[in-house]
């Protein structure tokens, strides 16, 4: 099993420690590398336009196009069903490994395919993909075992920092690489390279404690207790709020390059400032949330820079029809989205609690559910562009977002925080 004999209630009791010097023994800039993997496959060749740039080529229509890549973008959705085995047999960090390098594989193998839009190709690509749902809950269960509040900020922060430097680094990679002509076994080879070489870092990563267990019912009990312990209790219900509330959703992420045009700016400048550029600025955001102080609960510093957030979309929502307002405006909504993308993984962790044996699938369940403000967002902020254009779009998500950081802050502030940690479990007998 997954974890080092040693716990006893005093250890999983025992409260976070705000910092120290075991801060700098967790190494919390490492889950930049350590999620790479599954930022190439998702935030990369899914959703970061190559594989839509690719078929394009090959005459594909957007219909179809939207059709795979829906598909593909499902274990994003649906991988808690099976991550949580990222808790068992060996330890996290090895089923970090063994997912990232079968995800490089199914990769290389998916674009040595004739036809990236057969059948095959394409069920290798979400084969890639689902492997590269072990890397993420890997993360997961390893974060939360981390008992320094400092370094949980500073690892939720780079998380995010490489999820998304690296998703919009390997998108304009690949994009490059095609436009000059490469073939598709390069592109392969590349995508492979960029899948596989940041899963090495995992050999490196600090070894965690591990959890000795009995039966297979002592441990199925020692499961349920810490479910339970996280997610049967009244104090659950703000975190549960935090995640599926509408504000830092980032649905108009996806949308503003739609309604460029009438702010006056032209493709090419589209491209970068929604693509390589918009994704660095979002890498930036996260890696400044490492600075914001650990005294502030993770739900309040969210709904503080989630508040933020919305204040930058005023910019496009009341600002003139111009492109400098576009720059202006996006510059600021993509820099401070990633801060919220940051917190919003404190949030996840602060909710978890600490791993104990389950830690990954707890962990894959509650970050599974940032995907429904998206998806309500996507359609509300499609609402307000449809209504009053790109101004309505911006306006839409800054007004709904902004009641809902309200809404929860006020909540918040008017009601003191429980003592007790979330999941605080004994071994079981």
């Amino acid at each position: 099993m997954n974890e080092i004999k040693a716990v006893g209630a005093e250890a999983l009791l025992a409260p976070l420690s705000p910092g120290g010097a075991a801060a700098g023994k967790d190494r919390p800039w490492l889950y930049s590398l350590l999620i790479a993997p599954s930022a190439v496959v998702a935030n990369g060749v899914i959703q970061g336009g190559v594989l839509a740039y690719l078929l394009s080529m090959q005459g594909i229509g957007s219909g179809r196009q939207s059709h795979m890549i829906f598909l593909l973008g499902l274990p994003t959705w649906l991988y808690f069903l099976w991550s949580p085995i990222t808790d068992f047999f060996v330890r996290r960090r090895t089923w970090l490994l063994v997912g990232g390098l079968l995800a490089s594989a199914a990769m290389l193998a998916s674009f040595h395919q004739p036809n990236l839009s057969s059948t095959a190709a394409m069920s290798l690509m979400l084969l890639s993909a689902c492997c590269s749902q072990l890397v993420v809950s890997s993360c997961g269960g390893m974060l939360g075992a981390m008992r320094v509040e400092r370094s949980r900020r500073v690892g939720s922060s780079f998380y995010q920092a490489g999820s998304m430097g690296f998703g919009a680094l390997a998108a304009w990679v690949l994009v490059k690489l095609s436009y000059f002509g490469a073939g598709r076994d390069a592109l392969g080879l590349t995508a492979a390279a960029l899948i596989a070489v940041p899963t090495l870092f995992s050999l490196v990563a600090p070894r965690q404690e591990v959890i000795a267990e009995g039966t297979f019912a002592a441990t199925m009990h020692r499961v349920w207790m810490e479910c339970k312990s996280t997610f049967w209790r009244w104090e659950a219900l703000p975190y549960v709020g935090c995640v599926v509330f509408p504000m830092a959703s980032g649905a108009a992420a996806g949308l503003l390059s739609g309604v460029a045009n009438q702010f006056g700016v032209n493709g090419n400048n589209v491209a970068w400032m929604n693509g390589l550029a918009g994704g660095l600025l979002m890498a930036g955001g996260s890696a400044m949330a490492a600075v914001l102080p650990t005294r502030v609960r993770a739900t309040v510093m969210y709904m503080v820079v989630a508040l933020v957030n919305c204040a930058a979309l005023c910019v496009l929502w009341l600002g003139p029809l111009r492109p400098s307002t576009y720059y202006l405006g996006v510059t600021l909504y993509l820099f401070t989205l990633g801060t919220c993308y940051a917190m919003f993984t404190a949030v996840v962790l602060e909710f978890l609690g600490h791993s104990g044996k389950s830690g990954s699938g707890r962990y894959s369940i509650i970050n599974s559910l940032g995907n429904v403000p998206v998806q309500y967002m996507l359609l509300v902020d499609g609402w307000g562009g449809d209504k009053w254009g790109g101004r309505g779009l911006a306006g839409s998500e800054a007004v709904v977002g902004a009641i809902g950081a309200v809404v929860l802050l006020a909540y918040l502030l008017t009601h003191k925080r429980s003592q007790t940690a979330p999941v605080g479990i004994a071994a079981a007998d």
